[in-house]
């Protein structure tokens, strides 16, 4: 099969690039603007990711910018970093989601 695009070879250039992967985080703050988030590895300040967030039995993606990232714990297991997100520019979906989440755990928290 004919490639669509011609490829060039660059083995004499400095190339770089990264690629996304999921990793397993605990959300342990949420609010309409963001998140306290803790996971097993540094995040970097002003980064951007998107999070894949399950609010019960729906889940979301919004896109966060890092505002703060620091060791929480020291364990044998490993050291868990507590990280800081802002939402940005998250859709009325998400938006909505998030608020019927937040709300359903105000009513079970009265309700207690």
């Amino acid at each position: 099969m004919e490639p669509r695009y011609e490829r060039i070879d660059v083995a004499n250039q400095e190339l770089h690039g990264e690629v996304m992967v999921y990793q397993h985080m605990t959300i342990t703050q949420i609010s309409l603007g963001g998140a306290r988030i803790e996971t097993g590895f540094p995040l970097l300040l002003d980064s951007l990711h998107e999070f894949r967030l399950s609010l019960g039995d729906l889940s979301i993606v919004v896109k966060g910018r890092i505002v703060h990232c620091r060791v929480a714990d020291v364990e044998q297991g490993g050291i868990t970093y507590r990280a800081g997100v802002e939402f940005i520019e998250p859709s009325e979906h998400v938006l909505a989601a998030i608020k019927a989440f937040v709300d359903d755990i105000k009513i079970d928290r009265q309700a207690m």
